[in-house]
């Protein structure tokens, strides 16, 4: 039996359930892992499983189990979802918190995407209509309230008036009407029929986690340590209440308002009685404690909350979920944890012959697919990327002016090459020579032989520079810099630089495919109609640029890998892509359940380093992962 064989039966002996999981459940993941950022939204659905999603980019669907499907569908924070009445369906809204405001919607039985829709800004709020035929969306501009199909994306003109910034928008059972509310202090009624305004009231300014409750009778908000119960009817703040962090339940099948208070170590379930009287007169009840919970790390960092049947979900700002039993007839209960954090993320990985080397935030350590073993060679101090050159590990940290330095793999040792003057951008080797960028405006050559360290090209916006045939410079940068294309040569002695005719508002990611003397690269092109993404190729003794594979969408997190005639690249960000520059074959590659961050081969294995910090393995030219691995807290590789 061979190390890998044995290495597999010891993965389908102790973890036979997550096996099987992963064939049942092809692209998405089915664990207790936590989400690696905060939590920023928990959704119950009507059969009883919750919806949870972060800033990482993750949607998890949490079963009655207590498992959890994780799938990452943006390299961007999630800030808001909504569940399609139909239970399947997820909309959701990603943002860098600047640029870009993209809502798409998902499929989650097939884990496809429906559609994708780009605003140009801030989404406020996200609904579906009763019975899930239209999505609706709040946005930061005059115009607020935006109706889309919920099938095709398609804007369907459902409000004349301008809304203005809303944060809450609720339809009727019926769908012909809709209430929304404005953080400007206002509480509006739409006829949906007609797209006029019927009624508005002046209320409360600035409120947050708006949310109506009692049939739609009264509205609750939180502001300045305080939640406030609003007359649905009229606007009037009918009470008042002091509270310590307060985090709403939005549970539609309770009457009463819900909420979770905090103090110190554990947290309290309260509620608040709203209605009318026989006399239509408004009576407000006390807050009432319905549970206490202890067990919580910290109880102060409850982010999002939901009550599903006999259960309150919590979402934290590390990323874990609490769930609480109701059902308990003690006045008093702990706290389960649902998540735990079982995996050690890889930062980086890089290539020595047919070896893999992985860096974590603890240590380096060699691999292969076809052993399965873990060999580890050195600790990390405190470094975030590498590039392996002959026999040892250049280590450096992106975003950082610590010390580039070398680990020597006999020895394990480590030691300092030299240090930057300003934080390193990129940093590349060709052959004893490396090339970095400070700041994204200069670019540098540190020579390994002599350890002379030489500027070469100083300018705004620049995102990546290879050397070609040691005596030109290529940089990759904004067009909106001058020289005024995103693509230039440098003479390394002369300093003379040259615009090249590559199209684009910036380029990045280049490569060198020293056997046609062919420059590789990435281009970003974007106005206010369209955008699109572009592989080319720069022949620099034609003077030609030419387009290889193109994506209609803006990708400037792209990265681009020439390793023999194969290009690997993953713009379009879902899947990589691999072509093979002679025969022209373009294959997709299956992803898993994270999205693709870098890829590295070796002979015919090819490792894919996901965002999450796991691997997925493949053979080169075959389109199917053969494994995705996940290295543990305690050192050894978890396979899916």
């Amino acid at each position: 039996m061979t190390a890998q064989e044995s290495m597999k039966k010891i993965f389908c002996l102790t973890i036979p359930f997550f096996v099987f999981c992963s064939f049942i459940c092809a692209n998405a993941h089915i664990s207790t892992q936590a989400h690696q950022e905060a939590v920023t939204m928990v959704v119950s659905a009507k059969d009883g499983s919750v919806f949870t999603a972060g800033k990482d980019g993750f949607i998890i669907k949490w079963t009655a189990d207590g498992l959890g499907e994780h799938y990452q569908i943006t390299e961007l924070e999630i800030r808001l979802i909504a569940l399609h009445p139909n239970g399947n369906d997820i909309a959701v809204y990603e943002t860098d918190g600047f640029s870009i405001h993209r809502i798409s919607v998902w499929n989650w039985g097939t884990l496809t995407r429906r559609f994708i829709k780009n605003f140009t800004n801030s989404v406020t709020a996200l609904s579906y209509t009763a019975r899930g035929s239209l999505l609706a969306v709040g946005t930061a501009t005059v115009n607020g309230a935006v109706y889309l199909n919920s099938m095709t994306g398609r804007t369907v003109p459902k409000i004349k008036d301008a809304t203005g910034i809303v944060n809450m928008i609720v339809g009727s059972a019926s769908e012909k009407s809709a209430v929304m509310y404005s953080p400007v202090g206002h509480l509006s009624y739409y006829d949906m029929t007609k797209g006029t305004r019927k009624q508005r009231f002046s209320t409360e300014t600035q409120l947050e986690q708006t949310f109506l409750f009692n049939n739609n009778l009264f509205l609750a908000g939180v502001k300045n340590g305080y939640i406030y119960v609003i007359d649905a009817l009229s606007g009037s703040t009918v009470s008042k209440i002091s509270a310590n962090s307060p985090v709403i339940l939005k549970t539609f099948e309770d009457s009463d308002l819900y909420y979770i208070e905090t103090n110190g170590r554990s947290c309290m379930l309260k509620s608040v009685t709203a209605q009318y009287t026989e006399k239509n007169k408004i009576s407000v009840g006390k807050p009432a404690t319905v549970k206490i919970f202890s067990g919580l790390a910290n109880a102060s960092n409850i982010t999002c909350s939901t009550k599903s049947n006999e259960k309150i979900i919590l979402g934290t700002q590390g990323g874990d979920i609490f769930t609480g039993n109701l059902a308990v007839e003690d006045s008093s209960t702990a706290l389960q944890m649902l998540t735990e954090k079982m995996y050690e993320k890889v930062l980086d990985i890089a290539t020595i012959g047919s070896d893999f080397y992985c860096l974590t935030p603890k240590s380096l350590f060699k691999t292969s697919y076809d052993t399965g073993m873990v060999d580890t060679v050195g600790e990390n101090n405190g470094f975030t990327d590498m590039i392996c050159h002959d026999n040892s590990l250049i280590l450096w940290s992106k975003g950082s002016r610590k010390p580039v330095s070398v680990m020597d793999l006999q020895t394990g040792k480590t030691s300092s090459i030299f240090t930057p003057k300003n934080n390193i951008h990129m940093l590349r080797l060709f052959n004893d020579k490396i090339v970095y960028i400070e700041n994204n405006t200069t670019v540098n050559l540190f020579d390994l032989s002599s350890k002379k360290n030489v500027e070469l090209y100083s300018g705004t916006g620049i995102q990546d520079a290879i050397l070609y045939k040691e005596t030109e410079l290529f940089v990759a940068k904004s067009a909106a810099s001058n020289p005024r294309s995103p693509l230039i040569s440098v003479d390394t002695a002369t300093k003379e630089t040259v615009m090249l005719p590559v199209n684009g508002n910036v380029a990045f990611s280049l490569s060198y495919d020293g056997s046609t003397n062919l420059v590789y690269g990435i281009s970003v092109s974007s106005n206010a109609d369209d955008s699109d993404t572009m592989v080319f190729s720069y022949n620099p003794a034609q003077k030609k640029s030419t387009s290889i594979m193109k994506t209609a969408q803006e990708d400037t997190d792209a990265f681009l890998l020439q390793k023999e005639s194969t290009l690997y690249t993953n713009i379009g960000k879902n899947q990589i892509r691999s072509y093979d520059t002679k025969s022209r074959r373009q294959i997709q590659m299956n992803r898993s359940a994270s999205l693709p961050l870098k890829l590295a081969k070796a002979g015919s294995r090819v490792a894919v380093l996901n965002r999450d910090g796991s691997i997925s393995w493949y053979t080169a030219g075959n389109a199917n992962v053969l494994a995705d691995w996940y290295m543990t807290v305690d050192g050894m590789w978890f396979e899916f």
